[in-house]
C-alpha cells in the first residue's frame, strides 16, 4: 500500500560549471596558432514540475537529497564541454515550496507548471574566448561557476473543490464512497482516515473533486490530534461541507456544538471565513438520528445554514447534496477572475548603480556584489595572469575608486565575497592600476612580477 506524505525537506544541488581550457593551437609549420581552448558547459538546474501522475511526496521523504549533474570542462581545438543534464522532479499538483524558516517561494498548481529550484553554474570562459586585441594569448581559463544548492520544504495542499469537515466518525469516509469512485478506508473507530482522500463527483454537468481529510477534535488548530496535518489540506477548497453525526452515542455532543466546536477550529487557523458552508446531517437511517436531525434543521436554517438531512449507508439525501455542491462550485469558477499567461518581469538596474558595495569592518573593508563575488569563484588563482585579469576587471568596475573613497589605503586587507567562497588579500593599487598592461611570460603578469620585488626590496631594507 502507497503511504502518503505531505511534507519533506529537500536538499538540492545544481551541477557545477565546467572549468574553462587554455590551450594553444599547435600544427605543424605554425608554432603561434593562437589560442583554442574551448569553455566549460553549464551546470544542470533542478526543476519542479507539476506531474498529474504524482500524489504523494513519499519518494523524497525516502530519498531527500538530489543533485544535477556538472558541465563538462573545456578542450583544445575550440572543443566546448557538454552542459550538465537538468534534474526534473515532479511534485503532486497543489506543492507549496517554502525556505527552511518558512517563507513561501513558489506555489506550485497546474499540470505541467515549472520552477527552477536551483540553477546550475555557469560554465568557465576558455583562454580563445579570452582572447582580445591586446591579450592575443591568454594563458589562463576561467573555471566553472559551483550550482545553487539548499534545503527546502515541499508541503502539499491538497486541490479540491469541495473540502469534507467535521468530528472524527461523522461519516465522511462513507460520503466519498458513495458520491464518488474513491475508497477510502471505513471503520466504526475514531480516525480511520490519517491522510487525505480525493474523489471526483459529478452533478448534472458539473464535475468537481471532494477533499475526505482526517477529522477535527476540539484543539486542532494548536496540533491537537491530526490537527495541521487536516486544516493544511483545505485551503484550497472553494466550499465546505460540515458532516454530523446525528446518531452519536458520546456526552455533551450534540450536532449544534459539534458544528460550533469545528467552526472554531476553522476560525483558530484562520483563512477560511469566506467559504461557502453547507450542513449535512448524516446517519438519518438510524430512526433516533432521524428525529434529532428534524429538531436540529430549523435551528441551524436560522443562521442562514443550507441544511441536508442525509444517510451514507442508505444513500438517501445525496441527490441534493450533491447539487447543492454542484452549485457552490460554479459558483466559485464563474467568480475567478480570467486566468492569463505569466509575465515576464525585466528588472533592469537603475542609471548609476555600481552592482556591488564596500563596506568598512574594522580593520578591513568588505566587498559585496554579484559580479565581484561571480569573478572570484571563476578565478585561478594558482596562475598569476589570471589573478591579473581578475584584478582589471575589478578596476574596469570601479571598485578601487569606491575603496579609496571610503578610506582604504595600500596594505589594508580587503575582502570579497562571503563564507568559504571569500577571498581576502592586502590591497596594492599597483598590482591592478588600470588595463590593458603589457603581459609578461605565459601565465604572468609583469605587474605581480613588479609588486613582488617591491615587497622583496622593502623587507630587505
Amino acid at each position: 500500500m502507497t503511504t502518503f506524505v505531505d511534507r519533506v525537506v529537500l536538499h538540492v544541488a545544481a551541477g557545477n560549471g565546467g572549468n574553462g581550457c587554455a590551450s594553444i593551437h599547435r600544427e605543424k609549420f605554425k608554432p603561434l596558432g593562437g589560442p583554442d581552448g574551448g569553455n566549460g558547459g553549464r551546470g544542470g538546474d533542478v526543476i519542479l514540475v507539476v506531474d498529474p501522475n504524482t500524489t504523494t511526496l513519499l519518494d523524497y521523504h525516502h530519498h531527500p537529497h538530489r543533485r544535477a549533474t556538472n558541465g563538462r570542462p573545456g578542450q583544445g581545438s575550440h572543443r566546448h564541454g557538454a552542459d550538465g543534464e537538468d534534474l526534473y522532479l515532479p511534485v503532486p499538483n497543489g506543492t507549496v515550496v517554502k525556505t527552511m524558516d518558512g517563507e513561501v517561494i513558489a506555489d506550485l498548481v497546474g499540470a505541467g507548471t515549472r520552477f527552477v529550484l536551483a540553477r546550475g553554474g555557469r560554465g568557465g570562459l576558455g583562454n580563445a574566448a579570452l582572447a582580445s586585441p591586446k591579450r592575443k594569448a591568454p594563458g589562463f581559463a576561467l573555471k566553472g561557476e559551483p550550482g545553487e544548492s539548499g534545503d527546502f520544504v515541499l508541503e502539499l495542499k491538497t486541490v479540491a473543490d469541495v473540502g469534507l469537515v467535521g468530528y472524527p466518525s461523522a461519516g465522511k469516509s462513507s460520503l466519498i464512497s458513495v458520491i464518488s469512485a474513491a475508497r477510502p478506508k471505513v471503520a466504526d473507530y475514531p480516525f480511520t482516515t490519517l491522510v487525505p482522500h480525493l474523489g471526483v463527483v459529478e452533478a448534472g454537468d458539473t464535475r468537481f473533486t471532494v477533499a475526505d481529510v482526517p477529522g477535527l477534535i476540539p484543539g486542532a488548530s494548536q496540533g491537537k490530534g491530526l490537527g495541521l496535518e487536516f486544516l493544511r489540506h483545505i485551503e484550497r477548497c472553494a466550499a465546505l461541507v460540515h458532516v454530523i453525526d446525528c446518531a452519536t452515542v458520546e456526552p455533551d455532543r450534540d450536532p449544534i456544538s459539534d458544528l460550533d466546536v469545528i467552526e472554531a477550529e476553522l476560525a483558530a487557523y484562520g483563512g477560511l471565513a469566506d467559504r461557502p458552508r453547507l450542513v449535512a446531517l448524516n446517519k438519518i437511517d438510524v430512526p433516533d438520528a432521524r428525529e434529532l436531525a428534524e429538531l436540529v434543521k430549523p435551528d441551524l436554517e436560522a443562521r442562514g445554514l443550507r441544511v441536508f438531512p442525509i444517510s451514507a449507508k442508505s444513500r438517501e439525501g445525496l441527490r441534493e447534496l450533491t447539487y447543492a455542491m454542484a452549485e457552490l462550485v460554479e459558483q466559485a469558477r464563474r467568480s475567478r477572475p480570467p486566468e492569463e499567461p505569466t509575465r515576464l518581469v525585466l528588472r533592469p538596474r537603475a542609471i548609476g548603480e555600481k552592482g556591488f558595495t564596500v563596506t568598512r569592518e574594522g580593520d578591513r573593508f568588505r566587498v559585496r556584489g554579484e559580479k565581484p563575488e561571480r569573478w572570484v569563484r571563476q578565478t585561478d588563482f594558482g596562475n598569476d595572469e589570471a589573478v591579473g585579469y581578475l584584478a582589471d576587471r575589478l578596476a574596469r568596475l570601479g571598485v578601487e575608486d569606491e575603496l579609496r573613497a571610503v578610506g582604504a589605503r595600500p596594505g589594508d586587507e580587503v575582502v570579497i565575497g562571503e563564507g568559504d567562497d571569500a577571498v581576502v588579500f592586502d590591497w596594492d593599487p599597483s598590482v591592478a592600476a588600470g588595463v590593458e598592461h603589457r603581459l609578461g611570460p605565459r601565465g604572468g603578469d609583469l605587474r605581480l612580477d613588479q609588486y613582488r620585488e617591491h615587497h622583496e626590496e622593502h623587507e630587505e631594507q
